[in-house]
């Protein structure tokens, strides 16, 4: 029997775990980025390489009229040179954007700034990227990583905050504890991107159904728009998106109010579809050559999707039409 017909009889909690899981395996990492076959795959998430394959896509993006905050893939780093290293191709990439007229806005892990060698450390780097950023009127996500890091990270984004108001930081509704994280966010007006959540976590700290989870974001995402604190509704799932849009119906929201977030290469048609509506769409675009682990993820989030390996990448794209808010 075919590998992906055997993946295909893992049941779909199973099969996120085992990806998951394998995105933390360096062995298989080094074999995956190695491969010419993985290439062309590959290519549908992540912009390229290097910030000179990934500024094409990033200008193609904003002349179809879409924002973009770009992500120098990278994460969990053994050093503080390794560390020092990742800031540099931040501090590359947010200079390249700027002179190209692009969104000075990136995103970062803070394990890639040294958060588990030092915290310290971490957050001396990412004040160099903060103040990048703040020199070209800019903005800078933290990313939300495994819900260990996140006291950490968020004690971190408080402190760069401080400094400067356009910091924001991700917030996972997975996470049990997310509802009390907002209202704190929101009490110190801070910019959230919310998202379901793409770690495998323990149910004693996440809820594990997906309308669990739904109903989670639902809640959080009301709060956030009537807040007025510029959130950014990251979701590719059509009935979430009407919900957001129910909602600022309802409430009369501006739509220069909130956005719409999605991954670089991810329902395409429904990036077109809200951007067609009149509302504001930014895509995460990641590049860099630690793509593994970024990768492995968003195959966890669908499952389904680890069947491409034996068909064509452009079978990622299924149509689900929006449905009517």
């Amino acid at each position: 029997m075919a590998l992906n017909e055997n993946l295909r009889l893992l049941p779909q909690r199973t099969m996120r775990s085992l990806l998951i899981s394998l995105s933390h395996r360096r062995s298989l990492a080094r074999v995956a980025v190695r491969s010419p076959l993985t290439r062309p795959i590959v290519a549908r998430f992540v912009a390229g390489e290097t910030l000179q394959e990934a500024l094409p896509a990033i200008l193609a993006l904003k002349r179809a009229g879409l924002h973009t905050t770009v992500d120098v893939l990278g994460e969990s780093v053994g050093s503080r040179d390794q560390a020092a290293a990742a800031v540099d191709r931040y501090l590359a990439t947010i200079a390249a954007l700027s002179e190209r007229d692009l969104d000075p806005n990136v995103s970062l892990k803070l394990t890639q700034m040294g958060l588990e060698i030092d915290r310290s450390c971490c957050l001396e780097n990412v004040m160099r990227v903060v103040e990048a950023v703040r020199g070209v009127s800019g903005f800078v996500r933290f990313d939300m990583e495994n819900h260990t890091m996140t006291d950490a990270t968020l004690e971190v984004w408080r402190a760069a905050h401080e400094v400067y108001p356009g910091v924001g930081v991700v917030i996972q509704a997975a996470l049990r504890r997310s509802s009390a994280d907002v209202d704190s966010i929101i009490a110190a007006h801070g910019r959230v991107r919310l998202c379901k959540g793409a770690y495998d976590e323990p149910a004693s700290v996440a809820y594990r159904t997906r309308s669990a989870v739904d109903a989670n974001y639902a809640r959080l995402m009301e709060r956030l728009l009537v807040a007025d604190v510029q959130p950014a509704i990251a979701t590719h799932d059509p009935r979430l998106i009407a919900k957001a849009i129910s909602i600022v119906e309802r409430e009369g929201i501006g739509r220069d109010r909130f956005e719409f977030q999605m991954l670089y290469g991810v329902r395409r048609d429904l990036q077109r579809t809200l951007m067609d509506r009149g509302y504001q769409v930014r895509i995460y675009v990641p590049y860099g050559t630690e793509w593994y682990p970024y990768f492995m993820r968003r195959l966890a989030e669908r499952p389904a999707n680890v069947t491409i390996f034996g068909e064509s990448a452009g079978s990622l794209d299924v149509h689900v039409p929006l449905a009517s808010p």
